[in-house]
């Protein structure tokens, strides 16, 4: 279910500028405009509003961490596996989302570096903002494709005979390359994770449309 649920924030965020009208986002987004130039607008309610499916989507993802993790360690005692789940949350905790705050706030501090006065201050402030919101559209793109091949893979995993098919498929591929092309084996399987999350993702995206589509109608 949670596999599921990544490929399907993926698949709607593919799916996205088909579903929706551009005109509705242009307006959408000159709304977010005029709100950022109202000083009436409370910035810290909204940005909360935007960051709840952030939020919901890590805790997803570090649930799923912790019960793999808490898989490879089963058989061990008590202890072992206590001490590996506080371990990975030290390291998500401090290391993954401390990261991920870092560049959520990188703007601020390049409006602070830009504030601040002196030539070099200035200048890196400057390159911050200017390259905060391309770094910003790069990593959507990646965490997209990420929930593709994490979700995928997940779901993959928990039923033996798609999992037992894949590994085929990438055994008679390998088999059937030279040593040159070798390495396609390697990111086939990866990749057939990735194909087999937007297939979830698309099916689990028009479920969720036909069940809006039946409570509207009753109603």
């Amino acid at each position: 279910l949670g596999g599921a649920y990544l490929c399907f924030e993926g698949f709607e965020k593919l799916a996205h500028r088909f579903l929706h009208d551009p005109e509705q986002d242009q307006a959408h987004h000159a709304e977010l405009v005029a709100a950022l130039a109202d000083p009436k607008v409370d910035m810290l309610a909204l940005e909360k509003e935007k960051i709840k499916g952030a939020v919901r989507t890590d805790f997803i993802l570090s649930a799923e961490i912790i019960v793999i993790a808490l898989g490879t360690v089963a058989a061990h005692p008590l202890a072992t596996r206590v001490g590996v789940v506080a371990a990975i949350a030290a390291i998500m905790t401090v290391g993954v989302y401390g990261l991920v705050a870092g560049i959520v706030k990188l703007d601020d501090l390049g409006l602070y570096l830009h504030r601040r006065g002196g030539a070099l201050s200035q200048l890196l402030g400057r390159v911050l903002l200017v390259g905060a919101p391309y770094l910003m559209k790069a990593l959507s793109v990646a965490g997209t494709a990420a929930m593709f091949l994490v979700g995928g893979g997940i779901v993959v995993h928990g039923f033996a005979w798609l999992r037992h098919g894949v590994e085929a498929l990438v055994e008679r591929v390998t088999v059937s390359l030279n040593t040159t092309w070798a390495w396609v084996g390697v990111l086939l399987e990866p990749l057939l994770a990735g194909l087999a999350g937007v297939v979830v993702g698309a099916l689990v995206l028009m479920l969720l449309m036909a069940v809006k589509k039946g409570v509207q109608a009753v109603r």
